[in-house]
């Protein structure tokens, strides 16, 4: 009782949500994506690999309640305080901001959706295709997206193997890119 008088308990799940925004960040920002799979690196390209890492995580942790939806809230919140910040070091004036925002919340929730989808009914070539459509819509053949949807349903599985109580203390692992190119 006297925790949530205090705030104690928010201040857990805001701490644990931003340790969980900073390994979802250094998990999306894995050189293998851009070197060995053509992931852009640009600022899109970022903010696709790192919708990815985001819907992984809150596919894992859906449906579940208490703290950990909270985190949820305060994980998605995070990410775009992050992506308002990015856009404003982009020049983007305090008039353009929103609506990119509005645009860019449009974007991570349909592959939220498309990628859940796919995830849950184990359809690869689906996967694949969400991932070619969102990733490079300016390719047409690109040879990398097997993988990456292979490492997306890998992932998958070992964010399933982890407890929830990790999450709730702010750890989550994805696993090395590196490891799914060398299998």
């Amino acid at each position: 009782m006297l925790r949530k008088l205090f705030g104690r308990s928010e201040n857990a799940g805001r701490t644990a949500a931003i340790s969980l925004y900073e390994q979802i960040v250094a998990a999306a920002r894995q050189p293998a994506f851009y070197a060995h799979w053509n992931v852009p690196d640009t600022p899109i390209g970022r903010f696709e690999m790192i919708s990815v890492h985001m819907v992984l995580f809150l596919h894992r942790i859906r449906g579940e309640a208490g703290d950990l939806q909270r985190i949820a809230q305060i994980l998605t919140d995070e990410f775009f305080l992050d992506v308002d910040h990015s856009l404003r070091e982009l020049g983007i004036s305090d008039v353009g901001v929103p609506k990119r925002i509005k645009k860019l919340a449009r974007m991570f929730f349909g592959r939220a959706r498309s990628y859940s989808d796919a995830l849950d009914s184990g359809d690869q070539v689906a996967l694949a295709a969400a991932i070619a459509r969102n990733v490079r819509p300016d390719v047409t053949d690109w040879a990398e997206t097997p993988a990456i949807a292979d490492y997306m349903r890998r992932a998958s599985n070992y964010l399933a193997s982890q407890p929830l109580t990790a999450f709730a203390e702010g750890q989550v692992r994805f696993g090395s890119v590196l490891e799914e190119i060398e299998t």
